[in-house]
């Protein structure tokens, strides 16, 4: 697999919480020139994105990290990324509901998150450190039948990130319109490879710049 190829599945990202726009502004230099899938972006930087670099796919965060806000307030909060710019939206599921068996709810908030989108992408982060496989084999219907785009295996900001095991076990129980993503701990270009050759559509870390620009 080239780098070019890589890179085309990457989501390049930066949501520390100290994050400065001149690291975000480098961030998205870097995507520009290496051509990746999007710029994974804190949602206050959204406006200065879309102005500064109109070309950009620009993703960003809602509900995030924990996932416990309201369903009002994310879907606030989608309404205002998407207009302020972004591209897509990638919100963490409510897990107090995943523990209390509450899956209806789940989907339901996922599927009033995806209307607020406006027809723009929306990527399911089910954090999967925190979950049973039932649960997780729950979560990929919930994430189907409420029309998101992708899930996603994790934050990156959880006890654990994505593993190879997970994506199989989504492979075999999400719907034939859902792709997936794995994020958190994805450092490595054997770890891109391996998430890629197992189906994923897209990889969310902040380390592929940084390992496949040495092979210029």
């Amino acid at each position: 697999m080239t780098k070019e190829e890589i890179f085309s599945h990457i989501d390049h990202t930066l949501l520390r919480a100290n994050s400065t726009e001149k690291e975000i502004d480098a961030l998205c230099g870097e995507a520009l020139k290496y051509n990746t899938a999007s710029v994974c972006i804190p949602a206050c930087y959204i406006s200065h994105v879309r102005e500064k670099f109109p070309s950009l796919n620009i993703c960003t965060v809602i509900g995030f990290p924990l996932g416990y806000s309201t369903t009002a307030s994310k879907c606030f909060e989608a309404e205002d990324a998407v207009r302020n710019g972004a591209d897509e939206i990638d919100m963490v599921i409510n897990l107090c509901f995943v523990k209390d068996r509450r899956f209806d709810d789940v989907e339901n908030e996922i599927a009033e998150v995806k209307r607020a989108c406006g027809g723009k992408l929306l990527k399911v982060i089910v954090e999967t450190c925190y979950l049973t496989e039932e649960e997780k084999i729950m979560l990929c219907g919930c994430v189907t039948r409420a029309g998101a785009d992708f899930i996603k295996t994790s934050t990156g900001f959880g006890t654990a990130g994505a593993n190879i095991e997970d994506i199989r076990l989504f492979k075999q129980h999400i719907g034939g319109g859902v792709k997936m993503k794995a994020a958190g701990g994805v450092r490595t270009r054997e770890d891109m490879e391996a998430f890629l050759g197992e189906g994923c559509e897209r990889i969310g870390t902040s380390s592929a710049v940084k390992l496949l620009a040495k092979e210029d």
